[in-house]
């Protein structure tokens, strides 16, 4: 592979010759990642004091939120030499980190192998494939003491690959940073530093921490940030179960929650049932256009919740991590909606 220059970030690039200056000309589709728009929601805050604002983090050119920390996670370990050229990247993830590695490393001339639960959508398999991932299916729901559990076999391929780096996107700072640097400045910028309240879906914890730090840092600790939890979580102090919101919340204990996610940063954590999940993802759609992911419909019906509870004319940011397609044949297939008791 020939490795990218990733350094032009901001601007596009319009070089000489037939490109005319008004043309933008980006060096790469890393360039695009980050700048995501928000759209404010309509129909579903019809008869709200409030305002509802949603980050479209789908707009990113893998498609997800997680572009962003697979940037920077690969930019951070390139700079200090733990990640040499040519060096394979492993990681485990349910998919959209995984993606926004594999985009990434194709770019910048790594391989990466991926290491996912069983139950990953058909579309990310094909979307991972595409870019050239290796895929290695492991055990989800095991121990994090047992050996079949994702970050321990993720730890033995890099164990067993020559010149490896595990990205470790649940414990690298790198992950929160991206979100601190970028994520949250864009949204003070993008409401002109009205926001009142931001929620964030939990899985990693990246970006409710990293976002929501930098929000409470320059609004003086005003901004409130809540944590939206799927049921099966332990974030929010329930039980742990089986969780079906791709890509988000945890079943472990406490002592085993990802170094990433800093719960002082938040005020709240707010666990929402399956139900009111898919209801959700599926409303945006009929009423609002907008085609989003399950975690998009979690963090929506929990800012939807903190609208309903704000006082009169708050603004309620809630990021959207990825749009829906890559979820076609679950969250918006009648027979598996049905299968996992999600019918009408």
């Amino acid at each position: 592979m020939t490795a990218i220059d990733l350094r032009p970030t901001g601007a596009p690039s319009v070089p000489t010759g037939e490109v005319g200056p008004t043309d933008e000309v980006y060096d790469s589709v890393a360039a695009l990642v980050g700048n995501t728009p928000i759209v404010e929601l309509n129909a579903l805050t019809a008869g709200l004091g409030s305002r509802v604002l949603v980050k479209l983090e789908g707009r990113n050119p893998g498609g997800s939120s997680k572009d962003r920390i697979a940037l920077n996670m690969i930019r951070t370990a390139e700079a200090s030499g733990v990640l040499a050229p040519g060096g394979t990247i492993v990681e485990a993830t349910s998919g959209n980190t995984g993606i926004g590695l594999a985009l990434i490393g194709r770019l910048t001339g790594h391989p990466v192998v991926i290491v996912h639960s069983s139950d990953i959508s058909a579309e990310k398999r094909t979307v991972l494939a595409a870019y050239g991932a290796r895929l290695v299916e492991a055990d989800w729901e095991a121990d994090p003491s047992d050996p079949a559990n994702p970050r321990a076999v993720a730890d033995r391929i890099a164990a067993e690959t020559p010149g490896s780096w595990r990205s470790s996107q649940f414990a690298n700072t790198a992950n929160p940073d991206a979100h601190y640097q970028g994520t949250g400045p864009e949204i003070w910028r993008q409401t002109a530093g009205r926001v009142t309240h931001f929620v964030a879906s939990i899985g990693t914890g990246g970006t409710v921490s990293g976002a929501g730090r930098f929000l409470k840092d320059v609004s003086a600790g005003e901004v409130r940030v809540i944590g939206a939890n799927p049921v099966g979580s332990t974030y929010g102090d329930g039980a742990a179960g089986r969780i079906i919101v791709d890509g988000v919340g945890s079943a472990w204990p406490r002592d085993y929650w990802p170094e990433t996610f800093d719960r002082a940063i938040l005020d709240a954590v707010r666990t929402v049932d399956d139900r009111e999940v898919y209801n959700t993802v599926r409303r945006l759609a009929a009423e609002e256009a907008l085609l989003l992911g399950p975690s998009s419909g979690l963090a929506i019906a929990v800012a939807l919740q903190v609208a309903r509870d704000a006082a009169p004319g708050s603004v309620v940011v809630a990021i959207a991590p990825d749009g829906g397609v890559n979820y076609l044949t679950k969250a918006y297939d009648p027979q598996w909606l049905a299968d996992a008791g999600l019918g009408d």
